[in-house]
This record gives C-alpha cells, sequence and structure tokens, in this order.
C-alpha cells in the first residue's frame, strides 16, 4: 500500500497554531482520523498515555515524528494523517528538537503496513522533500510531493 492510498488532502492538517502543549499538538495529529473515524478517541488518548509513560518514542528525527498506537487502541481502518506544524511544536524529546511535520500512524495489525512504514522510511529520508513538505503552503503541494512515495 502506497502512502497516496492511505493519504488524501482531508487527511493533511497545516497548523499555525504557536505554544502548543504536547496535549494540543497529539489532538491535531489525530483530529482527521477522528473525525472520520478512522480511529477512535481511545487511540488518541493511548499515544498521549504512552508519552507520559516513556516520553517522546514517536519523535523520529530532527523536525519528525510519528505518533502511533497499538491496532487494538481503536484503529478502525488503515490510515494515516500529515500533519505540519508551520512554527514547530516542543514534543519533549530531549535528541530531536521541535517537530515541524508529524505523520500519524494508523495500522489495523502489525503485517500489513509494512509497505506504508518503508515507504515512510524513504520519505524521511530525504531531506529535500521533508522540506518542501515543511515548506508547502497548500495542502496540494505535500499531496504532490508525498504521491511519490
Amino acid at each position: 500500500m502506497s502512502l497516496c492510498d492511505l493519504i488524501n488532502e482531508s487527511n493533511i492538517v497545516i497548523s499555525t497554531a504557536e505554544n502548543l502543549s504536547v496535549d494540543a499538538a497529539l489532538d491535531i495529529t489525530c483530529s482527521t482520523l477522528i473525525e472520520q473515524g478512522k480511529v477512535e478517541t481511545r487511540y488518541l488518548e493511548a499515544i498521549k498515555a504512552k508519552h507520559k509513560e516513556i516520553g517522546a518514542f514517536y519523535v523520529l528525527a530532527p523536525r519528525i515524528a510519528m505518533p502511533h498506537a497499538r491496532p487494538e487502541e481503536g484503529v478502525n481502518e488503515a490510515s494515516l494523517q500529515v500533519t505540519v506544524f508551520k512554527h514547530g511544536v516542543d514534543l519533549e524529546s530531549e535528541d530531536n528538537g521541535d517537530v515541524f511535520f508529524s505523520v500519524t500512524l494508523a495500522a489495523k495489525d502489525a503485517d500489513n503496513h509494512i509497505q506504508t512504514i518503508v515507504a515512510l522510511s524513504e520519505l524521511f529520508q530525504n531531506e529535500q522533500d521533508i522540506e518542501a513538505i515543511i515548506a508547502s503552503e497548500s495542502k496540494r503541494e505535500i499531496q504532490a510531493i508525498l504521491n511519490k512515495y
């Protein structure tokens, strides 16, 4: 499953909010998935609970996060949400600093999302595309970049 199978413009959020708390930022990173019924509210709560327990496990690299929880914690349909934080957000990652680009992963099971993880890994390693996504002013621009993966 490619990224374009799981992301469309309705699953992309460009946030201009400033000084967000961790909980407020995580609320945004799951907002369209909850609105569309792809995940239940308890999925978001599971991410927040895990954050409180072990910290920002989902901040993968400088500027990049991939919030997620276990499939049984409220995933109704495999999906992704892309969130760009124009002003960055401090998710309390000691090693990676502020996050500007987040992909919330909602997988139905451990096996079926392997292709998605591979595509995301390729994207996360492409510095030019990450920069272009963060700089994008429209969902359409972001979608065009994601369609390459």
